[in-house]
């Protein structure tokens, strides 16, 4: 049975965070709130839990997986960014965007696009998913919890429990997020490719 840990979306309890980042560190896979929608994450470095996101979710090695980080200072570490690049990615983190990026070494080859070598990585806006990336020391690796027969992301803690109660170790509910994709964009190829509006604004970007 997944463990739920009810925390307030502002001021998150400390104790049942160090609790959810336990068993992320233990190899387990938890659905956690974001600024966009719920989101499967686990250790970036763990194989097999990387593999069980992909199960739940549905996906295989070629879908883009993301890397949620604390800052621009940790996206750095896992990504090749020029100058532009990088004012672009100031003017839009924390908030709800995703961007493609060239992957470092320090990006595991078995979680970036195979053929590619590209990884989506984004600093999220929410106190719960910062506070938790505070405890781990790093990014986690996620994935929107969009289950494979279903079109939107599950936005109820308690059906997310009951839907994958044997499949994911905890449940971290902060309440309902807004229900919006993030605003996806591609850096990695030279250019600037919207691959997804979403909930981030394009104009805080220069693309509107």
């Amino acid at each position: 049975m997944a463990q739920l840990f009810e925390v307030h979306p502002e001021h998150p309890q400390p104790r049942l965070l160090k609790q959810a980042a336990d068993i992320l560190h233990q190899g387990g896979v938890v659905a956690i709130p974001t600024d966009s929608s719920y989101a499967l994450v686990c250790h970036l470095d763990d194989k097999a839990a990387v593999d069980a996101l992909r199960r739940v979710r549905g996906v295989d090695e070629r879908h883009h997986l993301t890397l949620l980080c604390r800052d621009l200072s940790e996206l750095a570490n896992y990504a090749r960014v020029d100058n532009a690049q990088y004012r672009m990615l100031k003017a839009a983190t924390p908030g709800p965007y995703t961007f493609i990026l060239e992957a470092t070494k320090e990006v595991p080859r078995r979680v970036s696009h195979p053929s590619r070598r590209t990884i989506g990585l984004r600093v999220p806006d929410h106190r719960v998913t910062q506070s938790l990336l505070e405890l781990m020391g790093q990014p986690l690796l996620a994935t929107t919890l969009i289950l494979p027969d279903h079109d939107e992301p599950l936005n109820d803690a308690d059906e997310i429990r009951e839907a994958l109660e044997k499949r994911i170790q905890a449940v971290v509910d902060a309440g309902a997020c807004p229900m919006a994709p993030t605003t996806v964009i591609d850096l990695s190829k030279g250019s600037v490719e919207v691959v997804r509006e979403g909930r981030g604004d394009l104009s805080v970007l220069g693309l509107a």
